[in-house]
């Protein structure tokens, strides 16, 4: 077996972002992939203008205030936003609002607050620094920058930046295209009677629904019964549609398990095996072409599997450049004494404390530990540790998406 860094190393390195683009308007690109950068074709300020509801002055026109005294200028022009004045004649002031342009002339705003005004006249009384309440032309974007990058995931901050740049459509990686199937005469549809010997597929609706969050689209051909043909079949039905293949279940080398010699006979492994727990018999490799990822039947070892190898392959497949979960470093309110011959990832969850507490079952079949936990602690391969010791702590949150 192989370790766990070593198989992550081996799924990124073999993902390949896919190679279909389409152009798709600004306004439904949120949780897109880029595949051509954004650049702006402005300046965002366009002008210089103004950061308060107020008035626009020549500041030497006030440097008396330095010195106390107070100065009354009379209002020459009024500039709302969305509209351009007129040059600012010394001795005068503009009426204007937040977001107005600065006229020309002019070069500091005086927030209303700090003035009094009688009709026309405005008195100035407190000391202004030149150049205050004035936000500069480029200040945020200059013409010629890249706002969002190739490889970026465009979330709904990214998304009104580029809108603010003008650009009202992106060029983006089509969605990726999974195909799932699961393997076991066993496994049985939410909703109907369970029979003598047979458990609900919860692992369709688990993978399913991370793939959606993902943004996958989601080709689901169900269960498939037990035999070397039928697996065969749908792993052929499978790559005449999809980008990826990944299954549920079959992954290990008894008489009832068909998902390697059906790969064997449609294309190659290049991976079959790894020191991981939960989650030991995990593959990778090609059907007729198309990846393939089989994750093992145990719901957590699914659920664990598909979070740090199956889902960096995926977001390296749709195109993104940086795919590796960052952990956090977090204190263990637990123990955890004996050290263990593969790496190892457990459910645990935050406390009000500010520490992790641990689900007392982490055996591979309870699910309850993933619905109960927010996350994953990773433990290397011989590693035991303490209350109040440092740990790695992968927040769910962090990766669902």
């Amino acid at each position: 077996m192989i370790t766990y860094k070593e198989a992550l190393a081996t799924f990124v390195d073999a993902a390949k972002p896919i190679a279909d683009v389409e152009t798709i308007p600004t306004l439904y690109a949120c949780d897109r992939v880029l595949a051509r950068p954004v650049v702006s074709t402005i300046d965002v300020p366009a002008w210089d203008n103004s950061q308060m509801d107020g008035y626009a002055v020549r500041f030497a026109d006030l440097t008396a205030l330095q010195d106390g005294q107070s100065i009354s200028l009379t209002i020459s022009q009024r500039i709302p936003a969305g509209s351009v004045g007129t040059t600012l004649e010394p001795g005068t002031c503009a009426r204007i609002f937040t977001g107005a342009p600065i006229p020309e002339g002019a070069d500091t705003v005086v927030p209303q607050e700090d003035v009094e005004r009688q009709g026309d006249v405005v008195t100035f009384r407190l000391p202004v620094r030149a150049g205050q309440w004035v936000r500069r032309r480029a200040s945020d974007v200059a013409l010629g920058d890249v706002v969002a990058d190739v490889g970026e995931r465009i979330k709904p901050t990214q998304l009104g930046l580029i809108a603010s740049v003008g650009v009202g459509y992106v060029e983006v990686f089509k969605h990726l295209r999974v195909a799932v199937f699961f393997s076991g005469n066993e496994l049985t549809p939410p909703g109907k009677p369970l029979p003598p010997g047979g458990i609900y597929n919860s692992n369709r609706y688990t993978l399913r629904a991370l793939l959606h969050q993902l943004d996958c689209e989601v080709y689901d051909l169900g269960v498939v019964p037990d035999t070397l043909e039928a697996t065969v079949k749908a792993f052929e039905k499978a790559a005449q549609t999809a980008d990826l293949i990944i299954t549920s279940g079959g992954m290990s080398v008894g008489e009832e398990d068909h998902i390697k010699p059906a790969i064997e006979r449609l294309g190659s492994l290049d991976m079959w095996k790894v020191a991981l727990k939960p989650g030991k018999p995990v593959a990778l490799g090609h059907v007729s072409g198309v990846p393939f990822i089989g994750l093992p039947g145990n719901p957590v070892s699914s659920f664990v599997t598909f979070l740090m190898l199956a889902r960096p392959y995926i977001l390296r497949s749709q195109g993104i450049r940086d795919v590796h979960a960052k952990p956090m470093q977090v204190r263990a309110d637990f123990a955890w004494p004996k050290p263990g011959k593969r790496e190892e990832f457990i459910r645990v969850k935050r406390n009000d404390r500010g520490g992790l507490d641990v689900y007392p079952n982490q055996n591979s079949q309870v699910l309850t530990s993933c619905a109960w936990g927010d996350g994953l602690v990773d433990i290397p391969v011989g590693h035991t540790f303490e209350p109040g010791d440092t740990v790695l702590y992968f927040p769910f949150g962090d990766l669902f998406k």
